[in-house]
C-alpha cells in the first residue's frame, strides 16, 4: 500500500507572502509555512519559491490542515503558476 504524501500547497498553513529585497517598491512572491515546518539546518525558517510549492511534499505533518480537492487544485496550480520569478511593484 503506497504512502500518502501530503502536499504543502493544499494545506491552510502554507501561505503566499512578499519577498522585498533591496528596493522597497519591489517584490517576488515566496511561500512559508505558518507552523514553521520548514527550516534550514542552521534554524532559520526556509521559504519556498512561489512556483515550486505545488511540487512540495513531506511524508507526514502533524500540522496538516486540509484546504480543499487535492488533485484538480494541485494540477491547476501546476499548470497556472509561473515557471520563474516575476517581480511585482508597489507602485500602480
Amino acid at each position: 500500500m503506497p504512502k500518502e504524501k501530503f502536499f504543502c500547497a493544499n494545506c491552510m498553513n502554507c501561505i503566499v507572502i512578499r519577498q522585498y529585497e533591496s528596493d522597497p517598491e519591489r517584490f517576488v512572491l515566496r511561500v512559508r509555512c505558518i507552523k514553521k515546518k520548514w527550516t534550514k539546518r542552521s534554524g532559520e525558517e526556509k521559504l519556498y519559491k512561489y512556483f515550486t510549492v505545488a511540487r512540495r511534499t513531506v511524508d507526514n505533518c502533524q500540522h496538516y490542515t486540509e484546504a480543499g480537492d487535492l488533485y484538480p487544485y494541485i494540477k491547476n496550480l501546476r499548470k497556472d503558476l509561473p515557471i520563474k520569478d516575476e517581480i511585482y511593484s508597489t507602485r500602480e
